[in-house]
């Protein structure tokens, strides 16, 4: 039986807090092959830079961090809702850093994620998300069984964190 999972936003001052809990989640997603955009070896500090970087961004309400709890093992993973966006672009955002700690995989942290990353989008008026992905990986599969539309792909977009290039698929929804 799976774990019930809930999902939190993330103050900067939670961010902050729960800072090492973060960084152990993108080390372990980026050093397990993740493409998100960081390259191998991937060390704490660059991880705990980053999440310092992100508290500052919601601090300027620039995004939105979602975490999905579980009862028993805390933060499990999280996902970003990026909402500063051109004057002319007030209805998207963009999707960012889903992420999920391979200890969790398979429990349904992701789709719990992405469900409240949309409901939250359209309570602040959002009505198209964007976002892309390494094209082949698990990730394009699974934003394709979550109803995601696949515009197509850009050869060579950039690195896995091993080297090896990658295409990325370019993937919006409406709300």
């Amino acid at each position: 039986m799976n774990t019930p999972l809930h999902t939190e936003t993330l103050s900067r001052e939670a961010i902050l807090t729960h800072i090492d809990v973060l960084a152990d989640i993108l080390e372990n997603c980026v050093n397990g092959g993740a493409s998100v955009s960081f390259m191998s070896p991937f060390t704490r500090e660059k991880a705990r830079a980053f999440w310092t970087g992100i508290a500052q961004s919601v601090g300027r309400n620039e995004r939105t961090v979602l975490a999905c709890i579980d009862k028993h093992d805390g933060i499990i993973g999280t996902v970003q809702l990026v909402t500063d966006q051109p004057e002319n672009q007030p209805h998207r955002a963009d999707v960012a850093k889903l992420l999920v700690h391979e200890k969790a995989r398979r429990k349904g942290a992701a789709l719990t994620l992405m469900a409240s990353l949309e409901t939250h989008a359209r309570a602040c008026g959002i009505t198209v998300l964007v976002l892309d992905t390494a094209t082949g990986s698990g990730a394009e599969t699974f934003y394709q069984r979550a109803g995601w539309q696949k515009v197509g792909e850009i050869p060579r977009y950039a690195l896995m964190p091993d080297g090896a290039m990658t295409a990325t698929s370019v993937f919006y929804k409406f709300l």
